[in-house]
């Protein structure tokens, strides 16, 4: 077994769907945002704004907006294969996707990587984070194999700083 570190983090899933399909919902913005945020931006290195079913470039900026959480985050593709692998920058880290077929299914490999180790990044990007992807993946195999969504889009969640580490919806 490997040995877990505060700079990294791993989450692996299995969802009955096809590595091209799965890979339009991570790297469109109309894909991405059907199962996980509520807005989706993506500008081209020459400031174009990509259309809603157009795939992510390397070198595109993003800026990404979640339902309950009024914060947006800003980062840089900085991998899009067009075909099984995504690499972003994300929340002052790097988050990759990788999707392999593994006998009738494709599995989703998640990393988040490059991860600081001071106090406040363990807590807010391992800890928090961490808790989030998992989530957002259950989320994700939710929507893909049984047409519904986990996450509260109607009721806010935002009552106390904690909504976000106490909240499995979020």
């Amino acid at each position: 077994m490997e040995k877990l570190q505060w700079n990294s983090f791993t989450k692996k899933i299995y969802i009955h769907k096809s590595i091209e399909e799965l890979y339009d919902l991570w790297a469109t913005p109309k894909g991405i945002t059907s199962w996980f945020l509520k807005q989706a931006e993506y500008s081209t290195i020459d400031g174009q704004i990509r259309e809603p079913s157009e795939h992510i470039q390397k070198g595109d900026t993003y800026t990404w907006q979640w339902h309950n959480w009024d914060e947006k985050e800003k980062g840089e593709v900085l991998e899009a294969n067009g075909d099984n692998y995504i690499e972003i920058s994300f929340s002052n880290s790097k988050v990759s996707v990788k999707l392999e077929k593994k006998n009738n299914v494709t599995m989703v490999i998640l990393s988040q990587f490059d991860i600081p180790v001071d106090d406040k990044s363990k807590l807010q990007i391992h800890y928090g984070c961490s808790n989030g992807w998992t989530f957002w993946l259950a989320n994700l195999k939710a929507f893909v194999e049984h047409g519904i969504l986990l996450n509260e889009t109607e009721i806010s969640l935002q009552e106390n700083e904690l909504s976000g580490y106490e909240f499995v919806n979020m």
